[in-house]
């Protein structure tokens, strides 16, 4: 069992960076593939980005492709989400989330874990 905690959320302004960081327990973390998952109010959840076991593949989504950056710390059990020149639409609650493999996939389906999410708010 993989537990997930967010951290790193608050308030920036348009312009801003910020860096939310995942911590993970559990079994070896290189197993496990991880993504950033967002949530703005009133809006389904979208990807964000997703990194491979060894972090050897990423993926984005086209909106915060250039803007962020998804990294990993095997030895440390973290991955991080770097953010730059944040938008006022970047406003949401950002999950990390895994699937069971070290594959990585923007397919929200195959996650099976899940952090509590840290909430990031971007004021124009």
């Amino acid at each position: 069992q993989v537990q997930l905690v967010e951290s790193g959320g608050g308030l920036v302004q348009a312009g801003d960076s910020l860096r939310l960081s995942c911590a993970a327990s559990g079994p070896t973390f290189s197993n496990y593939a991880m993504s950033w998952v967002r949530q703005a109010p009133g809006k389904e959840r979208e990807f964000v980005a997703a990194i491979s076991g060894r972090g050897g593949t990423t993926y984005y989504a086209n909106s915060v492709e250039g803007r962020f950056t998804i990294s990993r710390a095997n030895a440390k059990n973290t991955v991080v989400l770097q953010m730059n020149s944040l938008k006022p639409e970047d406003t949401a609650v950002y999950y990390c989330a895994a699937p069971k493999d070290n594959i990585a996939t923007m397919l929200e389906a195959r996650y099976t874990y899940w952090g509590q999410g840290t909430q990031v708010t971007v004021s124009s």
